[in-house]
This record gives structure tokens, C-alpha cells and sequence, in this order.
């Protein structure tokens, strides 16, 4: 059995769903399902936007410790190097991700969710960034970006837990729901960017996941070219043709 599973409740819209019981630990059979699916998506460009979510009470408890202790030195690159392939793809994947927070979100799952492009939380998610809780480290980079330096540094120094409402006041997540409102409000959110014309949301994930790195010179430069290439493409004609009749678009990716 799959320690992740892919459905498609719509025709552009993905949901997987982490399944590794109890608590959807990353092990290594669950970092390979889950890059095989996140590379299959990646191809289809039928699909505009992806939900990730958990199964039962978890989103992700992170790493699988007890593989952990069984590594040796000399297996730690490929093990840090292929969760970073994981995660970065998660962050550059073509279409936008959602990640919908169902319950504790720790070490590596929390880096999993900060990967996503979007996150909203159930009431009973709880996020750790566990790192000092095993004498290890981690989730720095992209928790500061997203939180700011203060908050940031208390979650990462403490180890400790952290509510859906904390998160929601830190900027962590988006919104927060009742635990059997999320899926359909990530649905909904989901239903929603798939409805835009996805040659402009692509470029705009694209473009806003460069926009901390970059001076505003190459930021400049960056918009004319992205503009540019959209301005001529049909799909601009399709979504104005929308826009002014209020109806749905049929973009065709050209």
C-alpha cells in the first residue's frame, strides 16, 4: 500500500494525501511516493493546483526517527539532499500548492508545509519546529521569510507547540477552520486559482517566489518579460473575453 495517496476531485484540481499511520511520518518509502506523484503532477498540465494534505490526526510528524538512528554518517548527504530535492519541489512545482494543515505539523513537516505556496489550518493543527527538541536543526530559511526574524526565532529556539490561532496571528497560516471544514475550504481555494488563466498563475508564482532575492531593478525586468510573453498569449484574450461577458474562461495553455 501507498504511504501516499493521489486523487482528483476535479478536472484540474489534485489532492494528496499523506498515509503513513499514525502519525504520516516522512520515511524514506514515503519520500519516494511522494516525489513520484509530485513528478507526475509537475507533467500534467491539465492540473492548475494541488492540495496537500494528512491522513487521520496528522499532518506530518516529520521525520521518521527510527530511521534516523539507523543511518550512518556517510548516508546523511543523500538523506538531507533528497528531502531538499522534495521540498524544493514542492516550493518551484509549476502550479500553486495549498497545503491544508489537519493536525501537528513537526520538523520536516513543518518544512513541508512552509514549502507550500498557500496554508490554512485546521483547529487542531499544531506546529513545531522541532529541531532543538533532538539536538538537531532546521525549518530556519523559510520560517523566517514567512513569520519574520522575532517570531521566527522563538519557534525555532523553543521547540515548542504552536496553535492554529498563534500561527494564524504570525502569518503562518491564512485561515483556520473547523477540522471537517478544511478540506472544502481548501477545495474552494483550490477551484478558485484553477479558474484564472494558469499561463498568468504560473508566472506569477514564478515571479513571487523570487521576489525577497531579487533588487527592485531585477524585479523590473523580470515583470516586463513575464508581461510581455502574456500579453500575447490567448489565454490574456480568453480572460479578458471573461472579465467583460462574466462568464468562465477556457484557457488552452497558449
Amino acid at each position: 500500500m501507498t504511504t501516499v495517496e493521489l486523487s482528483q476531485p476535479s478536472p484540474h484540481i489534485a489532492v494528496i494525501t499523506l498515509n503513513h499511520p499514525p502519525v504520516n511520518t516522512l520515511s524514506w518509502t514515503s519520500r519516494a511516493d511522494l516525489k513520484r506523484i509530485l513528478d507526475k503532477l509537475d507533467g500534467d498540465e491539465d492540473i492548475r493546483a494541488v492540495v496537500i494534505t494528512g491522513s487521520g490526526r496528522a499532518f506530518t510528524a516529520g521525520a521518521h526517527l527510527g530511521e534516523d538512528q539507523q543511518m550512518d554518517d556517510g548516508a546523511l548527504p543523500e538523506f538531507l539532499g533528497d528531502f531538499d530535492r522534495i521540498i524544493n519541489g514542492i516550493e518551484n512545482f509549476r502550479a500553486p500548492v495549498i497545503g491544508a494543515i489537519n493536525g501537528p505539523a513537526i520538523g520536516g513537516g513543518l518544512e513541508l508545509a512552509l514549502a507550500c505556496d498557500i496554508r490554512i489550518a485546521s483547529t487542531r493543527a499544531v506546529f513545531v519546529a522541532a529541531g532543538v527538541n533532538v539536538g538537531l536543526m532546521a525549518n530556519f530559511w523559510r520560517l523566517a521569510r514567512i513569520v519574520g526574524l522575532g517570531p521566527a526565532k522563538e519557534i525555532l529556539l523553543t521547540g515548542e507547540k504552536y496553535g492554529a490561532e498563534e500561527a494564524l496571528r504570525w502569518g503562518l497560516v491564512s485561515s483556520v477552520h473547523e477540522p471537517d471544514e478544511l478540506m472544502a475550504a481548501a477545495l474552494a481555494k483550490a477551484e478558485r486559482i484553477a479558474s484564472r488563466a494558469p499561463l498568468s498563475v504560473e508566472a506569477t508564482k514564478r515571479c513571487v517566489n523570487r521576489a525577497l532575492d531579487v533588487t527592485q531593478h531585477d524585479a523590473d525586468r523580470l515583470q516586463v518579460s513575464e508581461m510581455s510573453a502574456l500579453f500575447r498569449s490567448e489565454d490574456h484574450q480568453e480572460a479578458l473575453r471573461a472579465f467583460f461577458s462574466k462568464t468562465s474562461g477556457n484557457y488552452q495553455r497558449r
